[in-house]
C-alpha cells in the first residue's frame, strides 16, 4: 500500500429497508455448526446498537464547527448508515435474547461503560479517537470478510449476507470520523493512538467476555467449553488465520501521516454493487458473490 497516495471514497449511500430475514430460521451456530465462530459473531454483533450509537454521537458533536457542506451531508449519511446498522443487529439481537442469551444486560453494560463513564470522564476529542479507532478496526475487519470467503464458507446465508452488507457500508464511510478529528477537531496524533490502544484491549475483551456467556447458555461443559476455546482461539490467531492477515492495515493507523482512504475499497466492492442493483436483495446478492469469490480462488 502506497501510504503517500489517497484513493477517491465511493459515495456513501444508506440502503434502508432490507430484509435479511433474521426472524426466520437460522440455526443457532448458523456459521458452518461451529459455536466459536458463530459465538464470536453474535458477540460482536450485541456490541453494535450501542457502540453504532456512541458513534454517531461522537461525531455530532462537532457538528456544529463543520462549514465544509461535504462533510456534513458525508455525516448525514454516516448516521444513516450507522442507524441502519443498529436497528438491523437489534433484530439480530432479538435472535439471540430468544435463544437464552441475556443480551439486555450486555446492553446496559454497554451504554454505562461508553455513555457512563468514558463520555463523562474524558474529553469529546479522545471519544472521537475512539470512535476514529473503532471504525478503522470494523472496516479493516470487514475487508477481511468479504474477501476471503472461506470466513463464512457453510454460514447460514441471511447472516452471512447481513455481514457482507455491513461491511461493504463501513468501507463507504470510513473516512468520515477520521477527517472530522483532524480537520475539525484537530486531535492530536497522542490522542489517536491512545484512543486506538484502549479500543484494541477493550474491544476483543468484551467481544470473549460475552462469548464465554453465549456458550454457557448453549449448554456445554467446563471441558466442552475449554476445547471449543483452544480450537476457536488458535483459527483466531494462527498464521493465516483471521487475525494476523489484517496486522499490516492494522499498524498503518500508527504511522504519523495515515489517513484510511490511502487503502482503497476491497476488489468485491464493485461486484456487490452490481449484484445488489440486479438483484434489489441483499440476500442473493450476497450469494453469488461469495460465489464469485470461491469461483476466483480468492
Amino acid at each position: 500500500m502506497d501510504t503517500s497516495v489517497r484513493s477517491a471514497p465511493p459515495p456513501i449511500v444508506p440502503r434502508e429497508k432490507l430484509d435479511f430475514g433474521l426472524e426466520g430460521d437460522i440455526p443457532r451456530h448458523w456459521l458452518n455448526g461451529d459455536p466459536f465462530k458463530t459465538r464470536f459473531f453474535d458477540a460482536m454483533s450485541t456490541l453494535f446498537p450501542v457502540g453504532e450509537r456512541f458513534f454517531i454521537t461522537c461525531v455530532r458533536d462537532f457538528k456544529d464547527s463543520i462549514t465544509d457542506p461535504k462533510m456534513s451531508q458525508d455525516i448525514q449519511d454516516f448516521t444513516r448508515q450507522e442507524a441502519q446498522h443498529s436497528m438491523l443487529h437489534t433484530r439480530y439481537n432479538d435472535r439471540l435474547k430468544a435463544q437464552g442469551v441475556n443480551v439486555d444486560a450486555i446492553l446496559r453494560g454497554q451504554e454505562k461503560r461508553l455513555f457512563g463513564i468514558i463520555r463523562q470522564h474524558t474529553s469529546r476529542e479522545f471519544t472521537l479517537g475512539i470512535t476514529v479507532a473503532s471504525e478503522h478496526i470494523t472496516a479493516i475487519m470487514a475487508d477481511c470478510f468479504v474477501e476471503r470467503p472461506e470466513i463464512f464458507e457453510g454460514a447460514d446465508e441471511r447472516i452471512r449476507a447481513l455481514y457482507v452488507w455491513h461491511a461493504m457500508e463501513e468501507m463507504e464511510h470510513k473516512g468520515v470520523a477520521f477527517d472530522v478529528l483532524q480537520q475539525v477537531a484537530r486531535g492530536s496524533y497522542g490522542n489517536r493512538i491512545r484512543s486506538m490502544l484502549l479500543v484494541t484491549v477493550l474491544f476483543p475483551f468484551h467481544v470473549f467476555r460475552i462469548m464465554t456467556h453465549m456458550l454457557q447458555v448453549d449448554g456445554f461443559s467446563r471441558w466442552q467449553r475449554t476445547k471449543i476455546w483452544a480450537k476457536g482461539l488458535w483459527w483466531l490467531y494462527k498464521p493465516g488465520g483471521l487475525f494476523l492477515p489484517m496486522a499490516g492495515k492494522y499498524f498503518s493507523y500508527l504511522k504519523p501521516g495515515f489517513h484510511p482512504w490511502q487503502d482503497p475499497v476491497v476488489p468485491s466492492y464493485e461486484p456487490w454493487l452490481r449484484l445488489m442493483a440486479e438483484t434489489g436483495d441483499p440476500i442473493e446478492a450476497g450469494n453469488r458473490l461469495h460465489g464469485e469469490r470461491i469461483w476466483a480462488g480468492a
